[in-house]
């Protein structure tokens, strides 16, 4: 079972993403999954690559699950 994520800033690596979706995940460096939304990516281009290493907020999400919220790209 995965790590809880703490709600605020966090950094992490994009571990998957479905292009035609527009949706993902990010595992924290702590260990969390946060789910990721295209509209969520800060930089506007609505897509982005497995192993990205970024940073965003955790955040509650629907039915008991997190998300990041505000992605970047950490240069």
């Amino acid at each position: 079972m995965a790590p809880r994520p703490v709600p605020g800033p966090v950094a992490g690596v994009v571990e998957a993403w479905d292009d035609d979706e527009g949706v993902g995940a990010i595992r924290t460096d702590g260990g969390a999954l946060l789910d990721l939304q295209c509209t969520d990516l800060a930089d506007g281009t609505r897509t982005t690559a497995p192993g990205t290493r970024v940073t965003g907020i955790a955040a509650p999400g629907h039915h008991g699950r997190w998300r990041a919220e505000d992605v970047r790209p950490t240069p």
